[in-house]
């Protein structure tokens, strides 16, 4: 019920946002004189807000742009090279990159975006790395016929990922999967394999939650884990491939974030309306495809979401030395030559300050020289991975860990 009637809400808003999008481009069309008298400039305004917050929004593409290296422009090349049923691997490489550049996997969170919000992640490190990237799909867009996706699934994902790959590759983990790209890099050294990272950078982390706990936190502290299973899971309805598939609904995990910072989300929205109404369109664009991104959600399976929020939240598995796979328990200490980067927003208000930090203490064994922990200054949760500090003073420390540990 619960995913039909949000179904139904957004069928409604969508024709709604149709019609004021028509409204606005009449009322900004020049032949006609309406747009130009009394309140006519702030209306078409304001329908063009209601148009673009409540408009359909499907996948979005990567579509990189040329990057500059040296003063040069080089176009980038995408390229979907690894398929399973709940994910992929895409592959982006700039002309006139050098045969020696690092190979690096950027492991985008699974938890309601796409992986296209970790675009300004993968722009800026495809200017001096062969870049991949997990490109998860949205769990109701997977048949049931496929079976069910899980978090040992996440991690076998992970190692599979790695091996396609190959040897040498350096891993880069954002938010959510810190935790799952932390095990596979330990079961893989317990294996001595080949293809074990050669650096995993974990960025904005719950590692461990009891750390610094943010609103995040305490939400899945609060709450037993029945309280999600009964108020949170939905089933996927019959206008979707993956029809009856239980799922946690990505708009619930938007409602979420929206909420806990309703104000500014509400602020940023009257910004672009006056923006719009003074002309100023670029930054009105600038509003306009942040939210394109931001409000553009996908579905996770139940059986992932609810064995994330127990063990990374709940019962703080990894750090206790409890986490399992397969039903064989997870060894940290078989870390002992992938060399770990931790990096923490100074202002995350979704990771706490040490969350991340505490995977340094997880490996003893693994040289102190081969541990390094980033504290991003005037950074929030976003900026860790996107915009002008992550592209000036974020990515050249990743960049120059992966030189150190290549």
């Amino acid at each position: 019920m619960l995913y039909s009637a949000y179904e139904f809400q957004k069928t409604w808003l969508a024709g709604a946002a149709n019609v004021a999008a028509v409204g606005a481009r009449l009322l900004d069309n020049p032949a006609l004189p309406m747009g130009y008298l009394g309140l006519g400039p702030a209306t078409a305004s304001a329908l063009k807000v209601f148009a673009h917050l409540y408009h359909e929004r499907g996948k979005p593409a990567f579509d990189l742009q040329p990057v500059e290296v040296e003063g040069k422009s080089f176009p980038v090349s995408e390229t979907v090279v690894f398929e399973k049923p709940f994910g992929g691997l895409r592959r982006f490489v700039r002309d006139g990159l050098s045969g020696d550049a690092p190979k690096l996997l950027i492991v985008a969170p699974m938890s309601g975006h796409y992986a296209t919000l970790l675009r300004g992640t993968v722009q800026r490190m495809v200017e001096n790395s062969e870049v991949w990237i997990t490109d998860w799909a949205d769990a109701r867009m997977v048949p049931l016929s496929e079976g069910t996706f899980d978090l040992d699934d996440y991690i076998d994902y992970l190692i599979a990922f790695l091996r396609h790959i190959g040897p040498d590759t350096h891993m880069l983990a954002v938010c959510q999967p810190s935790v799952p790209a932390f095990a596979a890099t330990a079961l893989m050294g317990a294996a001595k394999d080949e293809c074990r990272p050669k650096t995993l950078t974990m960025m904005g982390g719950p590692v461990d939650t009891r750390a610094s706990p943010t609103g995040v936190n305490d939400l899945a502290m609060d709450k037993p884990l029945s309280w999600f299973q009964n108020n949170v899971i939905a089933s996927v309805p019959f206008n979707y491939p993956g029809a009856g598939r239980r799922v946690y609904p990505g708009f619930l995990q938007l409602a979420g974030f929206m909420s806990m910072n309703l104000a500014d989300h509400m602020m940023s929205h009257y910004e672009m309306f006056k923006h719009l109404n003074a002309g100023d369109t670029e930054s009105a664009t600038r509003t306009r495809q942040f939210y394109d991104e931001y409000l553009s959600v996908c579905d996770m399976t139940a059986e992932f979401y609810l064995q994330t929020i127990e063990h990374v939240f709940q019962k703080h598995s990894l750090p206790k030395g409890e986490f399992v796979h397969r039903g064989k328990a997870i060894d940290p200490d078989a870390i002992r030559d992938t060399a770990l980067l931790a990096i923490e927003g100074e202002l995350d208000d979704i990771s706490g300050i040490g969350q991340t930090r505490a995977a340094l203490q997880l490996a003893p064994h693994l040289p102190e020289a081969k541990k390094k922990y980033h504290l991003a200054k005037d950074v929030g949760h976003y900026g860790i991975f996107n915009g002008s500090k992550w592209r000036t003073k974020i990515a050249p420390v990743v960049e120059q860990w992966m030189k150190d540990n290549g």
